[in-house]
């Protein structure tokens, strides 16, 4: 729920920012009429349908249907929440939001309780002689390096960051939620991290999000990473690309690599546009987060079985986001930091450009598991060749089809066909998934359970608000369970389990039984209710917006201008309503 504080600094934003200098930054924008129109930056397209209106202040994309304001596009284009939006736009345009927001015990409180701990550990780095300072200097990170990414120790005693917070008044439960704090089966607190290199992770808009923590010497696990809290979701971030952002534009590309210590090491000697997926297998949240500021990817893992595993996989994600994603085999078989330390920033630039573009790789990869001089293993990998390709665009599917053909020995014109086969299997199988998929949206959904369940627990909660009543159930089954509920309820007979069962039609008695064994307890009804109201409410705005964008989308050019623009401020009501819903 959007609050009035909020509001406040929505309205400022807006009244100062102007929509077209904003998306015109990354988009390119010409004028069309009395708007500008550009290639959409949230989905791939040829032909612009990506409007953006400078009297209303407004975009709208007629391809993927995506609109709004100024702020809710920075939200969408740098994955960003509201406020974190708001604070970019402010630091851009030299707005002023002291004091703005009345939800200074929320976020930014646990933003703040980290740059404390971040602080906490920067100071033990620096202060006195200690394993982590030792240790950086023998990987050969200089100070400059160390300072820029804030990198700290922890010690090795069981509550030293414990201590130092919990005297500065900050409630230990606080810093168990952020996952600065462990605890005991005994209930004791004590400092997560311990004896190892501190690496603060840092979101676009500089806020401390988690930390990452390497052990010094032997032991397990070697790399140690923040928990997942409501400041810190890793599948939504990436390591270095708070400094990386600045350097991106340079070469159009990003170098996406594993560890902590590979983003330091090739930053230092001069690689900036480095970042690393924290840790975990790349995520579709983090692509689409590097295509806001490149659609050119190096991916530059470890060398080993396990590292290329991943660049396999990851090249899957970043291919399905439209981005063009290269891997980079470091050569002798290092990782980037031992690579580049060795032989220079001149050596990884050089093994940059021979990076192996996405096809090779993947029919490389495949090759690999076959025994080609038999004719039986030739023929298995022809067929697993063709599968990768059945999942290219057109174009691609043809260069690496004529790759594969004269890797394989076999003709383009069986592999063509080979392919053409697979495709229409596979569009078959993606029919039968998008029927059955309509199918299963026309089912009851748990927001309707919820609310029968609600009913049969007391018939004050069939009279639903007049906004509402009459478009609570959009699913056949349950419109079809409540009738037989209403109908129970209007005759002399009591309610009963048994009594329903029997009123209702017998395709619908599964879901019936579902919705019995619902558990609600009887403190927490009348706020489930609420919920289920307020998420109805939320579902008829998304509809009708759904409804005002097909209408836009299929009227263009045929509806007035007048008509297209009261569409729009609807649309643009109906976004506001949804917010503060």
């Amino acid at each position: 729920m959007v609050n009035k504080g909020s509001i406040n600094v929505a309205d400022e934003i807006k009244s100062r920012c102007d929509i077209v200098d904003v998306i015109g930054r990354v988009v390119s924008l010409k004028k069309a009429g009395s708007n500008y129109k550009g290639l959409c930056p949230f989905h791939n397209e040829k032909t612009p349908s990506f409007v953006v209106s400078e009297t209303k202040q407004f975009f709208k994309c007629f391809g993927c249907g995506e609109s709004g304001d100024v702020i809710s596009f920075v939200e969408k284009y740098y994955n960003l929440d509201f406020k974190g939006a708001a604070e970019m736009l402010a630091r851009d345009y030299g707005i002023d939001l002291s004091n703005a927001f009345l939800d200074q015990g929320n976020k930014k409180e646990l933003y703040e309780i980290n740059r404390e701990a971040a602080i906490f550990f920067f100071k033990a780095f620096r202060e006195k002689d200690n394993p982590g300072y030792r240790y950086m200097a023998k990987r050969g990170i200089s100070h400059d390096t160390l300072h820029q990414f804030g990198i700290g120790y922890a010690d090795e005693e069981w509550t030293s960051l414990t201590d130092y917070l919990t005297g500065k008044g900050i409630d230990i439960r606080t810093l168990y939620e952020l996952g600065l704090v462990s605890r005991s089966d005994k209930g004791r607190y004590y400092d997560k991290f311990r004896g190892r290199v501190i690496f603060p992770i840092i979101n676009v808009t500089g806020n401390i999000i988690g930390f990452g923590g390497r052990i010094i010497g032997d032991g397990e696990p070697k790399y140690l990473n923040s928990q997942e809290t409501r400041v810190f979701q890793k599948k939504k971030n990436l390591y270095g690309l708070n400094i990386a952002k600045d350097y991106i534009g340079k070469d159009d590309q990003i170098v996406l690599v594993e560890g902590y210590m590979d983003v330091v090491s090739l930053h230092q000697a001069g690689i900036k546009s480095a970042v690393a997926s924290l840790g975990t297998a790349l995520t579709p949240e983090q692509a689409a987060l590097i295509k806001r500021y490149t659609k050119n990817v190096i991916l530059s893992y470890d060398a080993d079985n396990a590292g290329q595993n991943a660049a396999d996989r990851g090249l899957d994600i970043l291919y399905g986001e439209g981005i063009k994603a290269k891997v980079l085999k470091v050569p002798e078989g290092k990782d980037p930091d031992e690579f580049v330390k060795k032989n220079g920033r001149k050596a990884f630039a050089e093994a940059i450009e021979q990076a192996i573009p996405f096809g090779d790789f993947k029919i490389d990869r495949i090759k690999a598991q076959y025994t080609l001089s038999s004719d039986e293993q030739r023929a298995a990998c022809a067929d697993a060749v063709v599968q990768m390709l059945a999942d290219l665009t057109p174009v691609d599917a043809d260069i690496y089809l004529k790759k594969a053909a004269a890797d394989l020995g076999v003709s383009e014109r069986a592999l063509s066909r080979q392919l053409e086969n697979v495709k229409r299997d596979s569009e078959q199988r993606r029919f039968a998934k998008d029927r059955d998929s309509h199918e299963r949206s026309a089912a009851i959904d748990k927001n309707e359970m919820t609310l029968l369940r609600l009913i049969t627990i007391d018939k004050k909660y069939a009279q639903f608000p007049d906004d509402v009543k009459d478009k609570v159930f959009k699913s056949r089954t349950g419109a079809g369970i409540y009738q037989a509920l209403a109908g129970i309820q209007e005759s002399d007979y009591p309610l009963t389990m048994e009594r329903l069962r029997s009123s209702v039609e017998e395709e619908y008695l599964q879901d019936l039984n579902e919705i019995l064994d619902i558990v609600i307890p009887a403190d927490r009804e009348q706020q489930a209710f609420d919920d289920c109201i307020r998420f109805t409410r939320k579902r008829i705005l998304r509809d009708r917006a759904d409804e005002i964008s097909t209408q836009m989308e299929m009227g263009e050019g045929t509806i007035t201008s007048d008509e297209m623009r009261a569409l729009q401020a609807e649309l643009f009501d109906i976004q506001s309503k949804l917010k503060k819903v």
